[in-house]
């Protein structure tokens, strides 16, 4: 071959896309941090949704949980990580509210990440014990307003989405009361359970069960209109708190600077995963609705998200963290 031939070939070949960014992800094992402890809703829908890629991708996708307050400890890990693509994060509601909440975090919410896709959409419940007198939100303001500051409300992390909408009640009803926070979900039932904590507030999801066999008692709702799987329990703008609400989110992120094919193809597989019969008809279950985005849609989302929570706080007039 001569060289004005060699020259050529080397052009055409330079040309060429190169297949080791795109087509040979992902080529191990995946992480997703979770920045919350086991069962909660983000650990659930996020175990249905990365099994399901797990299987269509020829990876395993590991959940590695990294509760903290705000979450913080799993996003500054992920916002750190390689931007690879083998190191993935739940992006949550959290995320919005500790954006807006804490003074200073060790990473920029925003552009510290490249966004993938939502997941799923979900509502929160006021929840109290079978075995409360509390049988709607009117009884718990009596009876908080009755205990002179001894009435606890029970909430994972400070910082979350929950603790929030906590210290947001207390803030629009009035009422003396201590917003008790616990590592999990788990930690929050049992002290509801116990009564160390007279009410609690949780995503309905990881609880529906149990509303459902009578173990808790949902006296309302947080979103704007009710929850479809509890169609008899009112929200709380319908028992006595107007223009309350508060919903959830979440979705997948990696570090700022993950190659766009990568996004892109994270991308098309959570799609694929959500859209599927199988996740469809466990997000029913748990009372989940389906809610996927452009990576750019989900950056919008964010940052509108981050928006909303910071006049929220302004307006009830919560300190910062």
């Amino acid at each position: 071959m001569n060289k004005a031939l060699q020259t050529a070939a080397c052009l055409l070949i330079a040309g060429l896309p190169h297949p080791a960014a795109g087509q040979a992800y992902p080529a191990k094992p995946i992480r997703l941090l979770v920045p919350f402890g086991p069962g909660g809703v983000g650990d659930i829908t996020s175990r249905a949704v990365m099994q399901k890629m797990s299987e269509a991708i020829g990876q395993q996708i590991i959940i590695d949980n990294r509760p903290s307050a705000g979450g913080i400890v799993a996003t500054e890990t992920v916002a750190k990580s390689e931007p690879d693509g083998y190191t993935l994060y739940l992006m949550n509601n959290t995320n919005a509210v500790s954006a807006a909440m804490f003074k200073k975090l060790p990473y920029d919410t925003v552009k510290d990440f490249s966004m993938v896709s939502t997941i799923g959409a979900f509502s929160l419940g006021v929840l109290v014990s079978p075995e409360s007198p509390v049988k709607s939100v009117k009884d718990l303001i009596a009876q908080a307003k009755a205990s002179a500051g001894k009435f606890n409300i029970g909430t994972i992390n400070i910082g979350t989405t929950q603790f929030l909408s906590a210290e947001l009640l207390k803030s629009m009803t009035g009422i003396d009361s201590t917003t008790v926070p616990f590592n999990n979900t788990a930690g929050v039932l049992t002290a509801l359970r116990g009564n160390n904590v007279q009410a609690a507030i949780e995503f309905l999801p990881p609880v529906l069960g149990q509303v459902r066999a009578n173990s808790l008692r949902a006296i309302a709702v947080t979103s704007k209109s009710r929850f479809a799987l509890l169609p008899d329990v009112p929200t709380l703008t319908e028992s006595g708190v107007p223009g309350y609400e508060v919903s959830s989110w979440n979705g997948i992120a990696v570090a700022a600077k993950t190659p766009k094919a990568v996004v892109e193809r994270l991308n098309r597989e959570i799609h694929a995963a959500v859209n599927s019969p199988q996740i469809r008809a466990r997000f029913q279950e748990l009372g989940v609705e389906q809610n996927t985005s452009t990576a750019d849609g989900m950056r919008k989302f964010l940052v509108d998200e981050i928006a909303k929570w910071n006049a929220l706080i302004d307006k009830a007039n919560i300190p910062r963290l």
